[in-house]
């Protein structure tokens, strides 16, 4: 939000468009630590709150909405500021991923496995397939390991042939911003125990109600998946926070791995309005 405000102070209109996954659910609010209304300084922000938890959510989707939502601020003179740490999302609008051709059935088939067998059978397949691609995606994560495995079976090329070209599809600015890795954990760490002060072990069970447990995309969403499990009685509380913590870290890591490619670190803590003030001049 510093960057629409100095921006306004320039006499330029920007608003903010979501670029978090999790932060597009209805009620999902304490673990994708989403900006209360009150929060937000006044300033407009889309793609908050769109989708029901049963919901799911693909990057192709949000491209295809985002793209147009672009262009409707651009043609009224507003600057959009994508905000977020959702990777694939970001940067299927910003340099135009060109996806493969979807097969329903074969994504509901490989989401069933990943559901009964686990994201490890699925992914040594994929090795199989594509040793590039299961280089390239962790293990763990189940609905990227999906993806690819899908695009590789209905192009019959290897999965990267779908990933974007290095040039934005518009003129575009990125900002990267980081602290340093012990500095960062010790946040991070802090913010999940955070998350069960605040009550999210109730906000799931109120999403739990209202078919969390049947939403493909929301259901693995960091925090709400350990909350579950608590909820369950598969995992004590500790072991949820700590289960938490260890996942947020890892994606913590994907995230810097993801966007170093775009944009130089910058740790400095007021980089972000000397970044934008800089751009401008």
């Amino acid at each position: 939000m510093d960057a629409v405000e100095v921006l306004a102070a320039r006499g330029i209109r920007a608003e903010i468009v979501n670029a978090d996954a999790m932060q597009l659910y209805r009620g999902m609010d304490i673990a994708t630590a989403k900006l209360r209304p009150e929060e937000r300084r006044g300033i407009p922000h889309h793609m908050l709150d769109i989708l029901d938890v049963t919901e799911g959510s693909t990057a192709a989707g949000y491209q295809t909405v985002v793209e147009s939502l672009i262009e409707q601020l651009e043609s009224e003179g507003v600057w959009p500021i994508l905000v977020g740490g959702s990777g694939l999302y970001i940067s299927a609008v910003l340099f135009g991923f060109a996806f493969p051709a979807r097969d329903p059935e074969l994504r509901a088939r490989l989401e069933r496995e990943l559901e009964n067998e686990g994201p490890d059978v699925l992914h040594e397949r994929l090795r199989q397939l594509d040793p590039r691609a299961a280089a390239d995606i962790d293990p763990a994560n189940g609905r990227r390991t999906v993806r690819a495995l899908e695009a590789v079976t209905v192009t019959g090329q290897p999965f990267r042939a779908s990933l974007p070209s290095s040039e934005p599809v518009r003129p575009t600015r990125i900002a990267h911003l980081r602290a340093e890795r012990a500095l960062l954990v010790e946040r991070l760490d802090a913010r999940v125990e955070g998350f069960w002060r605040a009550g999210l072990l109730d906000e799931v069970q109120t999403l739990r109600d209202q078919g969390l447990e049947q939403g493909t995309t929301a259901r693995q969403a960091i925090g709400y998946a350990q909350a579950l499990q608590q909820l369950g009685g598969e995992l004590t509380e500790a072991e949820a926070i700590d289960a938490t913590k260890l996942a947020t870290r890892k994606y913590s890591r994907r995230q810097v791995s993801w966007f170093k490619r775009y944009v130089a670190d910058e740790p400095a803590p007021n980089a972000a309005r000397d970044w934008i003030a800089s751009v401008l001049d």
